[in-house]
């Protein structure tokens, strides 16, 4: 009963850890998570700066899972790039080692609970507070005080092993198998990171054990390698929901890993005697000499071996994935091109991102307007492909070839949604420049245009609803139906054309936007006839009344998407004016 009792004690303590580890992490991420985000999307020129920048989010918010998660989103929405992906991810890996020192320091080194209570008073003064911000601040302090008290209820629920030298038994009788040893305890690691989701809830639970001497310092580096392995699995069941891109980020940071395991394991002992040389020269004992067997009871010695081995298995986490990247980091392209090859786009896969505006304002305003527009022309056309699938739908009668039409349909609206965020957030730090009143109506145009663009994204989503409605009901488009609906969407996507050639010339060039002018007239005049007919139609039964009404639904809103496109070229031509 005493043995099921100190089971169950040992997953509470574990359980209160994570949870302390999860409630710090969201708390840091709501407090500072657009200041971060922002920073992500930034601070990704240069694979210094992704390293950089994965390496300082993860090492601030505590989590790496976290950090790729995040960055697994932003390639989802199409924000940023795989090879910057990989960077960031590359630099979330050794950012989480911040982790296993600050528990090697503090966790074992001073005893933390005796503050956590206060601690947990102090957050929740600030977690009462009317103010979000603080709200949150509140949460990462209780996060960080009930992580702490999980840790130390994690160490009394660990048995003596003088009490209980059959638990040690049972664990040595693993560790005899030489190199198949470290094979064994490298699974284990990686399964318990799989199963607690949290590579840092295992180190703390390594370095438990290792601090014990329930295992030798060369068998928890081993768990630490599998920890670095399980970890991965989280970004992984991130982007099983998320498209063709998102899945090779997740898969990037697996085959970082993986490598890593392979080499480090291939350089097992003198790996770890290059860390036990480190950790000499911090003035410890070398941890593959720590032997808590001996039988010594010299306190003092005692307290230098267990600093040691906690000390050993932090600089190992830390060594690893700092080499790793050191060497991974030149073959970014080499990696990208492997988990392409391993991760296929099915047929019809799209992919989008902002092609221009990744790394920041440039150094004026006047530079950095040139790069939104380029982002625009592109946002354009993004658009236009997106219209494609508007002619698709309104022609496709299978339901299931539908389906996956207005599935498209519904991603193209999320993304003008995203892209126009991103634009306009961009729009937003150039206006922090000193601005001549010329980059100013330019500005003003920008933002006009870019929410004419997610309009358009808006009325492809609607005319999605108003197809799939009609097939709900039973209602289909005769064939004179769809050839005026044809017409109308041939009228649509020159109006288009005519668009993306006025975006795409100079601001001093654009003079004339007739092409566009004419592209509307025809809409308009069109829409007008076919609302004649329409009536014509319904007083001699042409059609039922409700096909008839679905009908001139998808009319209408092919005209107001020529209402859009015309004010993206009028606010183009205002500039000038």
């Amino acid at each position: 009963m005493q043995i099921v009792l100190q089971i169950f004690t040992l997953l509470g303590a574990l359980g209160m850890f994570l949870y302390g580890m999860t409630l710090m992490s969201e708390g840091l991420q709501k407090a500072a998570g657009n200041r971060l985000r922002a920073f992500l999307s930034s601070m990704t020129s240069t694979p210094f700066k992704q390293v950089l920048t994965g390496l300082l989010i993860t090492a601030i918010i505590q989590s790496s899972s976290a950090t790729t998660v995040m960055v697994v989103s932003f390639v989802n929405a199409g924000l940023l790039s795989l090879a910057n992906a990989i960077g960031v991810i590359m630099g979330a890996n050794i950012g989480t080692t911040v982790t296993a020192w600050l528990i090697s320091i503090l966790g074992f080194k001073a005893d933390i609970s005796t503050l956590a209570i206060p601690l947990m008073a102090v957050g929740f003064v600030f977690f009462i507070s009317k103010k979000d911000k603080n709200k949150n601040i509140g949460e990462f302090i209780i996060g960080f005080a009930i992580l702490f008290l999980g840790l130390t209820f994690l160490k009394d629920s660990v048995p003596d092993l003088s009490d209980k030298p059959d638990v040690l038994a049972f664990l040595q009788q693993w560790t005899g198998y030489g190199f198949g040893s470290y094979l064994i305890f490298l699974a284990i690691g990686t399964l318990l990171t799989i199963i607690l989701q949290s590579s840092s809830a295992t180190m703390a639970l390594t370095l438990v054990m290792v601090n014990f001497g329930w295992i030798p310092f060369d068998i928890a580096a081993a768990m630490v390698l599998g920890e670095n392995i399980g970890t991965t699995i989280t970004a992984n069941i991130a982007a099983a929901v998320a498209n063709v891109s998102a899945k090779r980020a997740a898969l990037a940071h697996t085959v970082f890993n993986v490598f890593g395991v392979i080499w480090v394991l291939a350089l097992f002992r003198p790996f770890l005697s290059l860390v036990g040389i480190i950790v000499e020269a911090m003035g410890y004992p070398n941890p593959m000499h720590s032997d808590f067997s001996s039988g010594n009871n010299d306190p003092a010695l005692m307290a230098a071996l267990q600093t040691s081995v906690l000390y050993g298995v932090s600089m190992l986490h830390t060594l690893f994935n700092t080499c790793n990247t050191l060497i991974l980091v030149w073959f970014i392209p080499v990696i990208e091109k492997l988990v392409t090859k391993l991760v296929k786009s099915p047929e019809g896969e799209e992919v989008f991102r902002l092609q221009f505006i990744q790394g920041g304002t440039l150094s004026t305003a006047e530079l950095s307007l040139d790069e939104a527009k380029q982002e625009i022309v592109h946002f354009a056309e993004i658009c236009h492909k997106g219209f494609g699938y508007i002619r698709a739908a309104v022609d496709e009668q299978n339901p299931d070839k539908f389906d996956e039409l207005n599935q498209k349909l519904i991603k193209y609206e999320e993304i003008t949604d995203r892209i126009e965020y991103e634009i306009a957030s961009y729009l937003n730090d150039v206006s922090k420049f000193e601005l001549s009143n010329e980059s100013g109506s330019r500005i003003k145009a920008m933002y006009k245009i870019i929410g004419e663009m997610e309009s358009l994204g808006d009325s492809g989503e609607a005319i999605g609803r108003m197809l799939q409605r009609k097939n709900v009901h039973g209602k289909a488009f005769d064939e004179n139906m769809l050839k005026r609906l044809d017409k109308m969407l041939d009228l649509v996507d020159a109006a288009y054309v005519a668009m993306i050639e006025n975006l795409k010339k100079k601001y001093s060039s654009l003079t004339d936007i007739s092409n566009a002018e004419d592209a509307e007239y025809n809409i308009n005049e069109y829409r007008n006839a076919l609302r004649e007919e329409h009536i014509v139609n319904l007083e001699s039964n042409t059609y039922n009344y409700q096909t008839g009404v679905f009908y001139m639904d998808v009319i209408s809103e092919l005209e107001k998407m020529g209402d859009f496109i015309i004010n993206i070229s009028q606010a183009e031509l205002e500039v000038e004016g």
